[in-house]
């Protein structure tokens, strides 16, 4: 059984004598396994081999083969290994070969609490398997599985991913022009503006002379780099946009159309919200709040008791745009069951009062905002921007 992209994977009924579970603790420099083998249930079978899917492909062989030999034949390979840097593509690289992999979440595994703990990619190894091997015998709390995108999702974020880059390069040397302007005690310049080169021969600096020539090549050249930026940010935006237009659109542009009708809801935060969070699947709000790392972290055990605010452990675009969305939602929906929930509590509080509201105005938005591009309900009380 392959497990299909975006699915939310499932424990499955298993047949031990039949079945090889294999756990893959990855690394630059090598791969370490942990199996559990047909017929040599009390063996630890753990090895580390070369960084690359043939080599994990020739000890697949060689745990079929023992297998064998201790009498029994494997018709089922079951797969785990950590979401990380890697991404998912030896999932998908598995799955040509009918193989079964989970990728579990490393935050929700368990781990000795002891402040001095053993720890090596052996034991991580063999603890992956026995998380594996709880959650397959049907304790779906024991860890949490993270749903494998498609290929085609996972690289439509590459574009809103990119924009986010070059936006944050442009900070960089708009802050650097000025930087050298300060030196010479020039202000007013923005190298945004088209006329950006026309200005810079009209600048003078504090004492009345022109730019020195060191200085005025150096800023020349960065406005070579700045403009480029600008070019891909603007194709990066026109691309971006055309999806408002297309008339057969697929899942993830009909929900990004969707949610741009709302006001309040621009064609860049339906973009995130869709190809961030949306696109996946989720079995309810709470689960949605908890990859966004929008929920709530309490911390109560005999008398202490106390609020330890947000977890953050989600995709922090997604929170980000989230906490931003819930203040604009203030001033475009101000009728919204949300925006009425938000201002019974924070009346007549404080300006802190209200930043730590707003984290859960953002919560239930989020959840909102998820049931209208995927169910079609409507928020309370929301109004849709004018037909054009």
């Amino acid at each position: 059984m392959t497990q299909a992209p975006g699915a939310l994977p499932t424990p499955t009924v298993l047949d031990y004598e039949r079945t090889l579970i294999l756990a893959i603790e990855l690394s630059n420099t090598s791969w370490v396994l942990a199996a559990q083998i047909p017929g040599l249930r009390g063996v630890k079978a753990k090895r580390s081999i070369e960084p690359t899917p043939e080599a994990l492909m020739a000890a697949i062989e060689d745990y079929r083969a023992r297998a064998v030999k201790a009498g029994r034949n494997v018709a089922r390979v079951i797969t785990v290994y950590e979401a990380g840097w890697s991404g998912f593509w030896l999932a998908r690289w598995l799955a040509q070969y009918s193989i079964e992999t989970h990728v579990i979440q490393p935050s929700s595994v368990p781990v000795d609490r002891r402040a001095r703990r053993a720890k090596s990619d052996g034991i991580d190894a063999e603890l992956l398997l026995r998380t594996l091997l709880a959650w397959l015998r049907g304790e779906p709390r024991v860890c949490s599985m993270v749903p494998i995108p498609a290929e085609a999702d996972e690289d439509a974020r590459r574009r809103i991913r990119e924009r986010e880059e070059l936006l944050a390069e442009r900070v960089g040397f708009v802050n650097r022009i000025g930087a050298i302007l300060a030196t010479l005690g020039v202000g007013e310049y923005n190298p945004i503006r088209r006329d950006r080169r026309q200005r810079l021969d009209e600048l003078r600096t504090a004492i009345g002379g022109s730019l020195p020539t060191h200085a005025r090549a150096k800023i020349i050249r960065m406005l070579d780099r700045l403009e480029l930026l600008l070019t891909q940010i603007a194709e990066l935006e026109k691309s971006r946009d055309a999806v408002l237009a297309e008339e057969n659109p697929d899942k993830a542009a009909s929900m990004i159309q969707q949610l741009a009708k709302l006001r309040g809801v621009g064609v860049q935060s339906a973009t995130v919200l869709v190809r961030e969070g949306f696109v996946r699947e989720f079995a309810n709000g709470k689960a949605l709040g908890s990859y966004a790392g929008l929920t709530s972290t309490p911390y109560n055990s005999g008398g202490i008791e106390r609020e330890q605010g947000i977890g953050k452990a989600g995709n922090a675009r997604l929170r980000t745009l989230m906490v931003e969305l819930a203040w604009l939602w203030q001033r475009y929906q101000p009728n919204s069951a949300q925006v009425g929930w938000f201002r019974e509590r924070v009346g007549g509080t404080g300006r802190r009062m209200r930043k730590v509201m707003v984290v859960a105005l953002a919560r239930k938005l989020l959840i909102a905002l998820w049931r209208f591009a995927t169910q079609g309900v409507v928020p309370e009380g929301a109004v849709m921007k004018p037909a054009t």
